[in-house]
């Protein structure tokens, strides 16, 4: 802990539910955050203002200029370099407290590379954008006893949800299977940053408590709100359901990696290509696609325009391909210009 943490954290230090133990703590404590979106972004800086000692951050995406509305880590010259999220949460970060660790990971998280991404984290925060992952991150904490928090924000509603496994109900508990049809996301329903800088408030708060060893103050409901209609609800939450396939029969399909399919991400008309086990070499790459359209890279992802598509690649091969929401069209652009 840096020499100077007493005057850093006085004023949480005063605070009676954290005092100089906690903020001991608080140091020694590692935390991963799935998502370094509008709610990811917002609760990595309040943890790592509050001395969070370790931070590991992982996101699939890059910054553009219609996340600046809502992700308050980022900034015009981290849209216009297309900067990975993870990396430039990492760098702002370390500009505010560089007495804390910080461990960026450009990746989607998935059946192949969970255990590696979370191991030796003692919480999980959820500032991810489908429930996909998000029941992979509950399979993970489920199997490993590892507490996580739900959070998630679209429009003007909030929702987030404590889970302690073997103590509190777990996301299958209260949703067995993920939700049908078609839902709202912030691509369709838009979303206010007010909310998801709440949402990422009371997550914060939550994961205060737990890392200080305050269980006894964590809320057991799953809560929600409409900060625009001003209503709020909660569900009981503080017993796993016995019948819950994960909790009670300790089955784990996504983890197994069953039905994961392509993922549109949250505010853009985008697919993503999950093409591990190829490594494209950037410069190579860039000379090939010049004759077929704009492209541009740096050291952390390659950006190719060829109208109507814009695609971003990642080192490992994974793209994120915009323009379009058919993963057949997706697929056969990526293999056209990157290979099948």
């Amino acid at each position: 802990m840096p020499t100077n943490w007493e005057e850093r954290y006085s004023r949480q230090v005063l605070f009676a539910g954290i005092g100089a133990e906690g903020q001991r703590r608080l140091a020694a404590a590692r935390v991963a955050i799935v998502g370094c979106g509008a709610t990811g972004s917002a609760t990595a800086a309040l943890l790592a203002r509050a001395g969070v000692g370790t931070l590991r951050l992982l996101d699939r995406d890059y910054v553009e200029a219609s996340n600046l509305q809502r992700q308050s880590l980022f900034d015009e010259a981290d849209a216009a370099e297309s900067l990975p999220k993870a990396i430039a949460a990492a760098r702002k970060i370390a500009a505010f407290n560089s007495g804390m660790v910080v461990e960026p990971e450009v990746a989607d998280l998935t059946p192949a590379n969970v255990e590696r991404l979370l191991a030796g984290t003692q919480l999980i925060l959820d500032g991810t954008d489908n429930f996909e992952t998000r029941y992979l991150i509950n399979d993970y904490a489920v199997k490993n006893g590892v507490p996580w928090i739900y959070g998630a924000a679209v429009g003007a509603y909030g929702v987030t949800l404590n889970i302690l496994p073997g103590e509190t109900a777990c996301l299958t508990c209260l949703f067995p299977e993920p939700p049908r049809g078609t839902v709202e996301t912030c691509d369709t329903a838009g979303i206010l940053n007010s909310v998801a800088n709440f949402v990422a408030s009371v997550q914060a708060t939550e994961a205060l408590k737990l890392l200080v060893g305050a269980k006894d103050k964590l809320r057991r409901t799953l809560v929600s709100w409409d900060a625009w209609d001003n209503t709020r609800s909660e569900v009981v939450a503080d017993h796993p359901r016995p019948d819950c396939r994960t909790c009670g029969a300790r089955d784990f399909p996504h983890l197994a990696g069953e039905g994961r399919p392509h993922i549109t991400l949250c505010g853009r008309n985008s697919v993503q290509i999950h093409e591990r086990q190829r490594p494209v070499d950037f410069a190579e790459a860039s000379r090939r696609l010049q004759p077929h359209g704009r492209v541009q890279h740096n050291e952390f992802v390659l950006k190719f325009w060829h109208d109507p598509y814009e695609m971003t690649v990642f080192p490992d091969g994974r793209a994120i391909i915009k323009g379009t929401t058919d993963p057949a069209a997706a697929r056969s652009f990526y293999a056209r210009y990157i290979g099948s």
